[in-house]
């Protein structure tokens, strides 16, 4: 009769195991593997009890979720076997007879992931402990397999990154900290699995569901919103945000998912794209899926799925349409295989977490395959419609006389979706991945994607080329807190002199493209063009004009409407100019060493021509901060006065780690900087 084992303590040997499996960064006091890679666990026996390979025998019992079954995949028994199994859970063991048994124990590579128990059972049951699973990028058979281990630092290790905003002409980077493995990070990114109602439902389900990447991209994009269950921030595009957070304040995914978890999962104000899509970059990347932020240059917000942005303006030039162009929108894009669709659509997936519009009846979106938005294949899941219009929409204008008719103003097949943005792997570059989500703007293959999307408005001009030729042109120097000059310039390309009504404004203007305050206007000026020249129309936008209604986006849009009047037609030009903010230099005082206190010098000239009031500098940084958001307030800054502070830290990691520091005042926010330091021992 075998005797049992007496177990005195089990070593789940987490030093060991988390450093070969790339998930020491989130400690070594608690075991956290990955999926399809065998881990050790040590039994430590009792004296006088011993273990004889082929005499003694137990079973091992993995379980997962609060409910767990054998026939969902949520609970495996398995019992003692020659060696490691590649389709099933295995335990194997090569250790010799005696009172300390080595154990290796193999995970499947497509079982859930999540925090599991594991017993041990020989007729009583044993529990040994509990360990976290996550999805495995370097296992060849898991679906979130990566090749290159550059690419594996990049969109799953890096715990810092760079997102890209603005407009084309001026794309400017800020940096931000996703801190996946600072502590407490894990627990909250599995927390968010357990909050989602489809836990909550049918917890076994869920759980089992979570094997499938597709699945969970899926839940976070869900859950990094609140618009429709207990998520994580609430959006905000209002401009006023005196009960929260200033979407522009956020520097790091920490604090935020911090704040969520430790206030009962209450939501977190305020969120806006770049949020969103940061926040789901960390939650993604603790949970092993690889991910990298998107930033998309003129992105449409299409919102009767027709593929069309249609603006409608009144005679003055105002907005009163639905649709809508964003300067800039940010999400993300997932690495994983798709075994629910054909053959060729593995690879980066988008998802985008901000609450736009529902999918399956939640507000959610993706994940999409990039090829398939490339290649106007809208029939695969998830989303494909609302992604490919995001980048690849037509634009048409039309104008509301007072008399009732519309008449068509113009349009672009070419104003939609540039400059497709992500930091590059392994530097501080920007990546240009446009050519990843459409084919070359007017080529032939992206005419011929629209006719694979059904898509039938394809803009088609009436006659003639109009002579008139109209356009906006800006000072080289754009600094915020400076007067600025803009012109409108008019062409007459035709043989006949022309009289034309011109309408020339400005007007501050969110992200999201929508409209603020006036900031400067010339209306009804009657301008004489004779044929063959180009008249330029200057307009001065005044520091005390836009100074004190400018947003933390800085953006001012101008828009130029010109009427000719004889034959009567309307010429429209518009474009969105981003002031420049001042730069932070931060310079580090002494040599940087781990668990060494270092000291850096920040510093920032206030350009405006006024003081800046409760000015604050806010300190993040993976591995330099102990994980905390250092905030110093500097007061008052006069016009081209400098603020400074001198912060101190202790390193807590070695290797290439980044500082990164937000500037605040009541006049000035939204600044943004960051120092890369290596970190020796």
């Amino acid at each position: 009769m075998d005797q049992a084992l007496d177990i005195e303590r089990c070593d789940l040997e987490s030093r060991i195991n988390n450093t070969t499996h790339h998930t020491d960064q989130n400690g070594l006091d608690r075991l956290i593997v990955r999926r399809g890679l065998p881990f050790t666990i040590t039994l430590h026996l009792r004296s006088g009890s011993q273990f004889e390979a082929g005499v003694s025998t137990f079973r091992l019992i993995v379980e997962i979720g609060p409910l767990p079954k054998e026939q969902s995949g949520t609970k495996s028994t398995f019992s003692l076997t020659d060696s490691a199994l590649k389709t099933a859970w295995s335990v194997s063991t090569n250790s010799p007879p005696g009172n300390v048994v080595s154990l290796s124990v193999s995970s499947p590579p497509d079982v859930p992931i999540g925090l599991y128990s594991l017993t041990l059972d020989q007729g009583q049951k044993v529990k040994l402990g509990e360990f976290v699973l996550l999805f495995n990028p370097w296992c060849a058979k898991d679906a979130v397999y990566m090749e290159e281990e550059r690419d594996r630092q990049e969109y799953v290790l890096s715990q810092a990154g760079l997102i890209y905003k603005g407009t084309t002409k001026r794309i400017k980077a800020s940096p931000w900290t996703f801190g996946q493995f600072e502590p407490g990070m894990l627990d909250i990114c599995l927390k968010l699995l357990d909050e989602n109602p489809k836990y909550s439902s049918d917890a076994d389900a869920d759980c089992s569901g979570r094997r499938n990447p597709v699945y969970v991209t899926r839940v976070i994009s869900a859950m990094i919103n609140s618009n429709d269950d207990k998520g994580v921030l609430v959006g905000n595009w209002s401009g006023d945000y005196d009960d929260g957070v200033r979407p522009s304040h956020w520097t790091d995914s920490v604090a935020i998912l911090h704040q969520w978890a430790d206030n009962c999962c209450q939501r977190v104000r305020y969120g806006q794209c770049w949020v969103f899509a940061a926040v789901a970059c960390t939650v993604s990347r603790a949970l092993g899926i690889p991910c990298r932020v998107v930033t998309n240059f003129g992105s449409a917000h299409d919102t009767n799925s027709n593929l069309l942005i249609e603006f409608l303006y009144d005679e003055d030039g105002n907005d009163i349409s639905d649709d809508s162009v964003w300067n800039f929108h940010v999400w993300v894009d997932n690495w994983m295989a798709r075994p629910d669709l054909d053959a060729g659509y593995d690879g980066w997936q988008a998802s985008d977490p901000t609450p736009q519009e529902k999918s399956e009846g939640v507000f959610c979106c993706g994940p999409v395959p990039l090829k398939a938005i490339k290649e106007g294949e809208l029939n695969l899941k998830y989303d494909a419609p609302f992604v490919f219009a995001e980048v690849n929409a037509d634009v048409v204008e039309y104008v509301k006389l007072t008399n009732g008719r519309i008449v068509k103003m113009g349009g672009s097949s070419i104003d939609v979706g540039h400059f497709i943005s992500t930091k590059a792997v392994g530097s501080d570059e920007r990546h240009d991945i446009t050519h990843l989500y459409k084919h070359p703007e007017g080529s032939l293959q992206e005419r011929e994607v629209f006719e694979r999307a059904k898509h039938h408005h394809e803009l088609q001009q009436k006659g003639e080329e109009p002579g008139l030729k109209v356009k906006i042109k800006v000072s080289p120097d754009m600094d915020i807190g400076a007067d600025l000059d803009v012109f409108a310039v008019v062409t007459n390309n035709t043989e006949a002199d022309k009289t034309c009504r011109v309408m020339f404004y400005a007007r501050i203007v969110s992200y999201d493209g929508k409209p603020g305050a006036n900031c400067g206007f010339i209306e009804d000026l009657t301008m004489e063009v004779p044929t063959g020249k180009e008249k330029r129309l200057p307009l001065r936008l005044e520091y005390v004009d836009y100074g004190d209604t400018i947003t933390s986006d800085r953006l001012i849009q101008l828009v130029l409407i010109v009427i000719e009047s004889s034959p009567r037609e309307f010429h429209k030009a518009k474009r969105t100019i981003v002031l420049e903010n001042p730069d932070i230099a931060i310079k580090l005082l002494g040599e940087p060493r781990v668990n060494q206190k270092l000291s850096a010098q920040i510093s920032l000239q206030n350009p405006l021509p006024e003081p800046l009031q409760n000015c604050f500098f806010s300190v993040m940084g993976a591995g330099l901060t102990d994980g905390k958001l250092l905030i110093q307030n500097v007061g008052t800054v006069g016009p081209q006065q400098e603020a400074k502070y001198t912060v101190e830290f202790t390193p807590t990691s070695t290797g290439s780690r980044t500082l990164t520091v937000d500037f605040d005042s009541d006049k000035l926010s939204n600044i943004k900087g960051y120092l890369n330091i290596e970190i020796k021992e």
